[in-house]
């Protein structure tokens, strides 16, 4: 099934709101803005990681111009060794590529083994945009739908400064 739409479906059978935009294929948020200039809602990277050993994973949601401090990831998570998940992880947990990064890769991971993080900063942020298992396309929903979005695919979300 085409990435978009199993996001689609899946925000439609929730019931959920959202906007898309179509532009050229971006391999990051920074690019994207271009094309999603006078949206509205906070732009957001998605970083994921992983430990050395690739026994825990985790999911970082924060603003686009944020700087990650891993160290600082490492002592609210209380694991040792993060880093970025290589290409291989990415495709075997969430079925993605480097570029695409989502949140919504979720729904393709079957363990459900990815511990998801969301910055403070954000979280009381109206609307959110994100990749939507493709590049392009931005899609921007209501935080809390996306909330809710992550607590039907039975994630827990740990709000903590990123």
């Amino acid at each position: 099934m085409d990435p978009y739409r199993q996001v689609a479906d899946k925000l439609d059978s929730l019931g959920i709101e959202y906007e898309v935009v179509e532009h050229e294929p971006t391999l990051d948020v920074e690019t994207a803005d271009k094309y999603i200039e006078g949206v509205k809602g906070v732009r957001t990277k998605t970083m994921f990681l992983t430990n050395k050993k690739k026994t825990a994973y985790f999911l970082a949601i924060m603003d686009e111009f944020k700087r990650m401090d891993l160290a600082g990831f490492e002592e609210i998570t209380g694991t040792k060794r993060i880093k970025m998940a290589s290409e291989n992880s990415l495709v075997e947990k969430l079925k993605l590529i480097p570029g695409m990064v989502s949140p919504f890769g979720l729904m393709n991971n079957e363990e459900r083994d990815i511990k998801v993080y969301i910055d403070e900063d954000i979280i009381n942020e109206k609307r959110m945009c994100f990749f939507p298992n493709t590049n392009d396309k931005t899609l921007f929903l209501d935080t809390s739908d996306f909330l809710r979005f992550l607590e039907d695919l039975g994630y827990e979300v740990n709000v903590v400064k990123l």
